[in-house]
Formats: structure tokens, C-alpha cells, sequence
């Protein structure tokens, strides 16, 4: 079990820490949804808010000051006047794009939430 096969790593615990520890960062609440809204570029506080209506004004911050000391998302603010503060992805932010979008098609293809689980999803052929 332990053995890497041909093609695939090794199940050892150096790449389950790696894996745990990835997928608590982009699991943590909102996480995923403020990394997702930023993937198209930059945007400024109310725009993300507008984005992910579901998450409170004290929640977004502190999510947005987490992602922020992880290097995934850098905070940049324009002096103005008026004061502009924005938020865009570094490159380690960006790196995670493709994992969110297959995972948001994973979820697409496979999991049934809200509307699709009334009128029936691609899960369980529509029915």
C-alpha cells in the first residue's frame, strides 16, 4: 500500500501532508469562492462581495486577510483620492485555478445542490 505504483506517488505521509494541508486551505469556508471570483482578475472588496453575497462583511475580511499571509492573494491599494483597495491573485494564487475548475466540474458532473437536486441533476441521468 505504501508503495508508489508506476505513474502515481507514493501514498507516504510527507504526500498525505501535502494533499491534507492543500485541501484545508482551499476548503476552509469561502476560501474556494474568493480564490474563484479572483481567477478573472482583480477586484475590489464590494465587486467580491457582490460575487459571494452569502459571506459576511467580518467573514470576507478575515478570509481575505488569511489568503493574503498564505501568498495566495495580494492586497493592492491605490492612494486616490478616493482610496481604491484591491484584491488579485499571485502567481501561487493563480497556480490554483485549474484545481478549482476541476473541482468545480467534479462537483458539476457528480454532487446534486440546490436547483439541480429539485429538477434533477447529470448524477443520477435527470431523473
Amino acid at each position: 500500500m505504501g508503495e508508489p505504483s508506476e505513474g502515481h506517488p507514493g501514498h507516504d505521509a510527507a504526500v498525505c501532508a501535502y494533499f491534507h494541508a492543500a485541501v484545508e486551505l482551499i476548503g476552509r469556508r469561502w476560501n474556494g469562492a474568493v480564490l474563484q471570483s479572483l481567477s478573472a482578475g482583480p477586484l475590489r472588496y464590494r465587486e467580491l462581495k457582490r460575487r459571494i453575497p452569502e459571506v459576511g462583511d467580518t467573514m470576507l475580511s478575515q478570509r481575505l486577510r488569511e489568503l493574503e499571509a498564505e501568498g495566495l492573494l495580494v492586497r493592492e491599494v491605490d492612494a486616490g483620492p478616493p482610496v481604491r483597495v484591491s484584491y488579485a491573485l499571485t502567481p501561487k494564487g493563480a497556480a490554483l485555478a485549474p484545481v478549482l475548475a476541476a473541482i468545480t466540474a467534479w462537483g458539476h458532473e457528480w454532487l446534486r445542490t440546490g436547483a439541480a437536486a429539485d429538477n434533477g441533476s447529470a448524477a443520477d441521468g435527470g431523473s
